[in-house]
């Protein structure tokens, strides 16, 4: 059985080296090095016509995953534009101050979301209790969860990962992401039978200008996707 390699993007050149990688589906975003924003419009255009399905970001805003009713409208509209875009789905979450999911405020953009496919990220990994936040994303209809384990990467987290399987129990698919890479990928594979991944495939970006890092507009921690790296973990993906 095969994986499904999904690769998160947050440019022109890194849609098309994911897409020239033969990646099976794209996490659209803008500024991942911020975790991931909605994605900018002259990018949802460009993505609206890959061959291959595109789930767009759907967070208005850098930090926590606690939305007020400003946040929440914007993120309303951001699914429609989505929708209007021809796009196959967005991917979202949202928290209560306790860190569990916001029942309210994630019935209110799932039911949104009619004729999109709907991914719940990693807001999923703030939770305290993985019983309760998992029979409550496939109550409220999620495809899958995409998650680290609640660890900042997924080989870290795989004690929490291999928990969440058991208790998705087939119900609800379950994406491991964040960290993931071809050196690791064998690792959750020997305690996880996931049927899709997540990676960024991503490696740090060359310094261009001196005088933009100076003034802030590189920075250290920003990446490209690899097309080398994409075609790496799509070979191992493709023959398990």
């Amino acid at each position: 059985m095969s994986i499904l390699l999904e690769v998160c993007v947050d440019s022109p050149a890194g849609l098309a080296a994911a897409i020239n990688g033969g990646a099976d589906r794209i996490e659209l975003c803008s500024a991942l090095e911020l975790g991931g924003l909605t994605p900018t419009p002259g990018l949802i255009g460009q993505a609206a016509v890959s061959p291959i399905p595109i789930y767009a970001m759907i967070r208005p805003r850098p930090g926590n995953f606690v939305f007020n009713e400003a946040d929440i409208d914007a993120m309303l509209r951001e699914i429609d534009v989505m929708r209007a875009a021809g796009l196959a789905g967005v991917v979202f979450g949202a928290n209560l101050t306790n860190g569990e999911l916001d029942y309210t405020t994630l019935e209110r953009l799932v039911r949104q979301c009619g004729g999109l496919g709907v991914t719940l990220h990693r807001a999923f990994d703030l939770v305290p209790d993985l019983a309760e936040a998992v029979s409550m994303a496939i109550e409220l209809g999620f495809e899958r969860i995409l998650t680290s384990g609640r660890s900042p990467t997924a080989r870290d987290g795989v004690d929490d990962l291999e928990a969440t399987f058991e208790l998705a129990a087939g119900r609800i698919k379950i994406m491991p992401g964040s960290g993931v890479n071809i050196g690791n990928i064998g690792v959750l594979w020997d305690r996880i039978p996931f049927s899709e991944i997540h990676s960024s495939c991503s490696v740090a970006a060359p310094l261009v200008s001196q005088a933009a890092r100076r003034l802030g507009f590189e920075t250290a921690s920003q990446k490209q996707t690899s097309l080398e790296l994409v075609r790496a973990l799509k070979h191992y993906c493709a023959n398990r």
